[in-house]
């Protein structure tokens, strides 16, 4: 929670190679990021996470290697097993709230509505995932945050590497956002252009710094 706090830019993503997924949180670390979310979305997704994390641990030291698409507590079960040290899911589960809470890890679940953000608070989710957030927008934000100011957001969906976009988040009251595909365009990963990556984080992390 402290990472995620102190860059405000969480990376979403997927690969079914292992190898390509470690070199991409590896450029996402050396482009100053510090808390990564893997998701949850193909078929042996856990076994490579369960590379990645050990790849993370050697070459990313200070990385906190989390999980994504998270919908039912057994998963979320065998992804901490793996290593996972927070927990990110598309709603709201209270079972999967109980397996984190157990072993005290974050939980943070999608919301849609601001009383799904206040049972989830209840459940004791400290950070509650605003999605799709290309939906809701940045009004929803500023309008739970009024009456709710303890609130913790982070917004995923549709999140840019651009300065209005990111500064629209942030000053609507936003903790941090959550940024996949805009981030991590298909073509440069295809291409195994890891500096793009590291380039596109740094301007992220810039563009968080001067606001």
């Amino acid at each position: 929670m402290q990472k995620i706090g102190a860059t405000k830019v969480v990376p979403v993503f997927y690969h079914k190679d292992a190898e390509v997924a470690k070199q991409v949180v590896k450029a996402c670390y050396d482009g100053g990021i510090r808390a990564f979310e893997f998701t949850n979305r193909g078929d042996f997704a856990h076994e490579v996470f369960a590379e990645v994390v050990k790849f993370a641990a050697k070459e990313c030291p200070e990385m906190a290697m989390g999980v994504g698409s998270i919908v039912d507590a057994p998963t979320a079960s065998l992804y901490m097993q793996l290593g996972a040290c927070f927990v990110v899911g598309p709603l709201f589960n209270p079972d999967v709230a109980k397996v984190c809470n157990r072993r005290c890890v974050p939980y943070t679940p999608g919301c849609g509505s601001v009383s799904e953000v206040g049972f989830a608070q209840e459940a004791g989710c400290e950070l509650c995932k605003l999605f799709p957030g290309d939906v809701l927008g940045p009004k929803m934000v500023k309008g739970l945050m009024a009456p709710m100011p303890w609130s913790k957001i982070m917004v995923t969906g549709g999140v840019e590497p651009t300065k209005e976009n990111i500064e629209g988040w942030l000053k609507a009251g936003a903790w941090c956002v959550g940024m996949g595909s805009k981030l991590f365009p298909k073509d440069r990963v295809a291409a195994g252009d890891w500096a793009y990556v590291s380039a596109k984080c740094r301007e992220c992390l810039d563009i968080v710094a001067s606001l």
